[in-house]
């Protein structure tokens, strides 16, 4: 399984951005698709998911400002829209995915993609 991130950038203090990940590969079904954040120095932490369902999960400081899309039963491809951006925001943004391929179609497991990096200047 293979997860592509893209949309990260330069943006002032107010600004947006759109985040995509795109998976491909050998998956059978897809459980959630999330997106992590780790500013340095820091763990990395979630900032969002949506699980196959639709029900979507975000992090206090998150809400009202992110939203996460896709629809994880028809597509691979998860999007975050990132409002009123803060430099609080700054990092390295990981896409996950959590599910099962059909070499292994019993096993929950996690993917990775390579990140992509957000910078919020104030």
């Amino acid at each position: 399984v293979q997860l592509q991130a893209s949309g990260g950038g330069l943006v002032q203090t107010g600004g947006s951005l759109r985040l995509s990940c795109a998976a491909s590969g050998n998956i059978l079904s897809i459980d959630s698709m999330g997106w992590y954040r780790q500013a340095p120095g820091k763990q990395r932490e979630l900032v969002a998911s949506i699980a196959s369902g639709g029900s979507t999960t975000y992090a206090d400081s998150e809400k009202g400002r992110f939203t996460i899309s896709g629809d994880t039963a028809k597509s691979t491809t998860v999007y975050l829209q990132m409002n009123s951006l803060k430099p609080e925001d700054t990092g390295v943004y990981y896409c996950n995915l959590e599910g099962s391929t059909w070499s292994s179609p019993f096993n929950k497991l996690i993917y990775w993609g390579q990140g992509t990096q957000v910078t919020v200047s104030s």
